[in-house]
């Protein structure tokens, strides 16, 4: 059996480079209070790539004091995070922005009253948490902000002094609805993403009543009612809205939402969008091959996660940050959407 050859250690790196095991532990682990010179540096840092040494993980955390971790806790059931067809881009582009600083994410899905996350920050287990769909009830949120643990929020809180970093709800909302109102549309409904306690539901329906506002129609609240991320909610929401009132366009504030309310629409004998026009909110990657093709509102995902991760890693570092980040929407306009055609109500 051939011989196992030896793990190369920080005393090899030291005689190699012709320095103190001290000062290969400084150079290794980064630690900003050492005065070291860079000539030193380099040359430690070539000895280490020359005998391919790897610091030992634990040991590495333990001499610069942190957990080398990102936590990224996010607000609702594993179910909820398993439809979340948006999660895999933004994760994608918060571990990439990790990677870079040589952090991991840890990912911890926690429903509203299904257990707590401060500890994540108490015990240490991670240096900062990106804290995704933040509610306006969330009094724990709240209170990690108000101790001054490195926070940043994926969502808005407008009450809390924590960076925050989002697409702008609001104005992608009012764009979906002018949109159906260009196309003729005055009695159109609205299904939430989630309940209005998560502060992005609540600024797309703010999105919607401007829009209505700006053309001079009235907010109707038997028009608009509440979906819950999943698209069995917009089933059940679509079903709601047709049973209680008459309508030619629905914006529903999520395309995971909008799929069950498509087909809530079929259930009822009708046709989109040639009885009701939909528009959704994210462009999912399906969205493009719904029947039919869907318009909506396009969210930079990746880019979203990779700020997030900026923002935190900087925050992490003691940098500073801005205190509000808004990335751009766009509407993309698909079958889905159409004027309205004959033997519909335009209007009230």
């Amino acid at each position: 059996m051939p011989e196992r050859r030896r793990r190369p250690t920080s005393a090899d790196v030291a005689a190699l480079a012709g320095v103190s095991r001290t000062t290969v532990s400084f150079v290794i682990n980064v630690r900003p209070d050492a005065n070291i010179p860079l000539e030193t540096r380099r040359r430690v840092e070539q000895a280490a790539l020359e005998l391919g040494y790897h610091p030992n993980g634990a040991a590495r955390q333990l001499a610069g004091g942190r957990s080398l971790t990102l936590g990224l806790v996010l607000r609702q059931s594993a179910e909820q995070v398993a439809s979340d067809a948006l999660l895999a881009e933004t994760l994608h582009g918060l571990a990439g922005v990790a990677r870079e600083s040589d952090y991991r994410v840890l990912i911890e899905p926690l429903a509203p009253g299904d257990g707590t996350y401060a500890d994540l920050l108490r015990s240490q287990r991670t240096d900062g948490l990106v804290v995704s769909g933040p509610r306006a009830d969330d009094e724990e949120l709240a209170g990690l902000v108000r101790d001054g643990f490195p926070i940043v929020l994926q969502g808005s809180r407008p009450d809390l002094d924590a960076p925050s970093v989002d697409v702008d709800n609001r104005a992608g909302a009012h764009g979906a609805v002018a949109h159906l109102i260009g196309l003729g549309h005055r009695r159109i409904g609205c299904i939430t993403n989630a309940p209005l306690a998560y502060t992005a539901a609540t600024e797309r329906l703010d999105g919607y009543r401007d829009a209505l506002r700006e053309a001079g129609l009235t907010y109707d609240p038997d028009l608009v009612t509440e979906g819950s991320f999943d698209a069995a909610s917009g089933h059940q929401a679509m079903a709601r809205l047709l049973a209680r009132t008459d309508l030619t366009a629905v914006f529903v504030a999520s395309d995971v939402v909008a799929l069950g309310a498509l087909r809530g629409i079929r259930d009822a004998g009708l046709r989109v969008p040639l009885h009701v026009s939909v528009v959704g909110f994210d462009d999912i990657a399906l969205a493009e091959h719904f029947d039919p093709p869907l318009t909506t509102v396009h969210v930079p995902a990746r880019s979203l996660g990779e700020a997030v991760g900026r923002l935190l890693v900087d925050r992490v570092a003691g940098r500073p940050v801005p205190q509000r980040t808004l990335l751009p929407t766009r509407l993309i306009v698909r079958d889905s959407t159409t004027a309205v055609g004959p033997g519909r109500s335009g209007g009230p």
